[in-house]
């Protein structure tokens, strides 16, 4: 008799839907709220909440470019790609939670959060401005957000050394 571990799936899909509806919920205020161009000081000289639509990449990258209608199809493309290798990677890891599958949770509904975006409206709604001295970072959102933890938890499982099962 074998002993299987309960699977963990549903619960990593649920961490999932609750990103992208935080996602949603926070774009939609945004939106409702604050004319694109917009801001409202949170911390003054450190944190503003936006209202910025980007048409292009991580850190507008291509927003400018000549042909937006091909940019935003293949950045469709890859997100759609990418949010399936991610949740084959869940099916075949879903038995446990581990920082490796809390990450692909984070990094998958990080992804469709944001595809949902260029499908439905042409391009992303960022709204967090921060400000570190000088240095202004690039807006943000929640689903941007969840993909970078979820990044910065997959470097983190990498370095960590590994406890191996006795048999």
């Amino acid at each position: 008799m074998t002993l299987t571990m309960p699977r963990r799936l549903p619960w990593l899909l649920l961490i999932s839907a609750l990103i992208i509806f935080a996602d949603r919920l926070t774009k939609t205020l945004v939106s409702a709220r604050i004319p694109i161009g917009g801001a409202i000081p949170v911390v003054p000289h450190f944190l503003r909440i936006t209202h910025w639509l980007n048409d292009g990449a991580a850190f507008s990258l291509f927003a400018d470019s000549a042909s937006p209608h091909t940019v935003r199809w293949a950045l469709i493309s890859f997100s759609l790609v990418a949010a399936l290798v991610v949740l084959v990677a869940m099916v075949r890891l879903g038995n446990g939670f581990t920082l490796t599958t809390i990450a692909l949770a984070l990094i998958f509904a990080g992804a469709l959060g944001n595809v949902h975006d260029r499908i439905v409206y042409g391009s992303v709604v960022d709204f967090l401005e921060v400000h570190i001295f000088s240095y202004l970072w690039p807006d943000f959102n929640v689903a941007d957000s969840s993909i970078v933890i979820g990044a910065c938890l997959l470097l983190l499982d990498s370095l960590l050394p590994k406890q191996h099962e006795a048999n």
